[in-house]
């Protein structure tokens, strides 16, 4: 009954009501303030290498929200960068000096944007055994049903089956975005290292029973999904 009930609320994620998400940003003016982005995201929001995420279509209150996490640790000093927001050091200096109205505004053009397929990968994962596994039925059971054994939920619970996300509840996008960034993300959750998936912990909860070979097998397996764009 625990395992029912948690994956339960999980699945129901979309009823959840996080703080600080409702964006209404102008698309063409972000155009303007989106440009210094171009070289690490695309002039799209497609970007041109894995080290960095596909921000196209991935939903304006998402969007805005990591904005605004990211802006926050930045702006933190000293020991409070461990527990301000999103800790992205590549993004050190971006934000600095942007109203809210910008952030909206940015996100609001990201959002507006058609988010090119990664495409996933015909390979094999080790799993505990010792056996190796076809990574692509592997992501997608984890993606569609989770792993009941290590109380692992679906990922389609929140991300909804296709991948397209849940943009009023500020669940991102998922299908087509780069696997390495994606198992880059997953790793983080599980080790602590991001923490701003707030008070509810969803995704660190999500995340910290996977395997090395789930996390690369799921996440191969979302960037070949396609959400209908």
């Amino acid at each position: 009954m625990k395992y029912s009930v948690k994956h339960l609320l999980l699945a129901l994620g979309a009823l959840i009501v996080i703080p600080g998400v409702n964006a209404e940003g102008d698309p063409d003016a972000g155009a303007e303030k989106v440009a210094v982005c171009a070289a690490c995201h695309g002039q799209d929001g497609n970007s041109p290498a894995p080290t960095f995420p596909k921000l196209a279509g991935l939903g304006e209150p998402y969007l805005y929200k990591q904005l605004k996490d990211i802006q926050a640790w930045d702006n933190a000093q000293g020991e409070a960068k461990a527990t301000t927001g999103r800790a992205v050091p590549q993004m050190t200096g971006q934000l600095v000096g942007l109203s809210d109205q910008d952030l909206q505004d940015m996100a609001a053009f990201y959002a507006d944007q058609s988010l090119q397929l990664s495409g996933a990968e015909e390979m094999m994962v080790q799993i505990y055994t010792g056996e190796k596994v076809n990574a692509l039925e592997l992501g997608e059971r984890i993606y569609r049903a989770g792993n009941p054994e290590n109380d692992v939920p679906a990922c389609s619970g929140c991300h909804a089956p296709a991948g397209e996300g849940n943009e009023p509840a500020a669940f991102p996008r998922l299908g087509g975005q780069y696997p390495e960034y994606i198992e880059a993300q997953l790793r983080a959750f599980r080790a602590g290292e991001r923490t701003n998936d707030g008070e509810q912990m969803m995704m660190r909860l999500s995340a910290k029973n996977l395997s090395d070979a789930e996390i690369k097998a799921v996440a191969n397996y979302i960037g070949g999904l396609n959400a209908g764009n």
